[in-house]
């Protein structure tokens, strides 16, 4: 009988690589929000794997680009949302909806990319990398609450980057307390953060 992980990926015998990319990946994302990306070492990983180091090497060059390949999948993920044709269709107020309620179902999606996202602290140039990425999708969504205000449908007297921090801040928190399996709708959490967020924001 096969043995299988705490992930429900079957555990492979140590030195061989039995792992194809994206499972180390998510083992290797798991394990950096657990411990830090930091303080993770090629040895921790190799050893969470059941492979020798040589074998972790075999499909990936570096710990370094790890961090890239998950970090890269949460920012695609939101920079995606900002393509679709909702995000850019339809009333400043109606995109900002969109793209609000879009980018809370990609932090769900992807809870573990996006949790190692909000940790990192630009101490690599990845990290600064994904540091900018993150500002560009910030300052695309603070001109969504601008043009929202220009319309008249969101309240003039609040500043739209500041709202824009606050809104994201609301929304970010949801990766220390959300959990797949728990009792929490996927599709109604949505609806509730950008229903509060939005209520704030509107014009009386």
């Amino acid at each position: 009988m096969t043995a299988t992980s705490a992930t429900g990926i079957p555990a492979p015998r140590r030195g061989r690589p039995g792992y194809d990319r994206a499972q180390i990946l998510e083992v290797a994302v798991g394990l950096f929000n657990e411990q830090g990306y930091d303080a993770t070492s090629v040895a921790d990983l190799a050893a969470r794997l059941g492979l020798t180091k040589s074998a972790l090497y075999h499909h990936f060059d570096s710990k370094e680009q790890l961090l890239a390949e998950a970090l890269d999948d949460a920012l695609s993920a939101l920079e995606g949302v900002l393509a679709e044709p909702e995000a850019t269709t339809g009333s400043p107020a109606e995109r900002l909806d969109f793209v609000l309620r879009e980018a809370v179902a990609v932090l769900i999606d992807r809870l573990p990319s996006v949790t190692l996202l909000l940790r990192v602290r630009g101490n690599s140039v990845t990290e600064r990398d994904a540091l900018e990425r993150r500002r560009a999708f910030d300052q695309r969504v603070t001109d969504l609450v601008t043009q929202a205000q220009d319309a008249g449908l969101v309240r003039a007297d609040i500043d739209g980057a500041v709202t824009t921090r606050l809104v994201f801040g609301m929304i970010n928190s949801v990766v220390e307390w959300y959990r797949p399996t728990g009792s929490i709708d996927r599709e109604r959490l949505a609806h509730d953060v950008v229903t509060i967020a939005l209520d704030g924001m509107r014009t009386r």
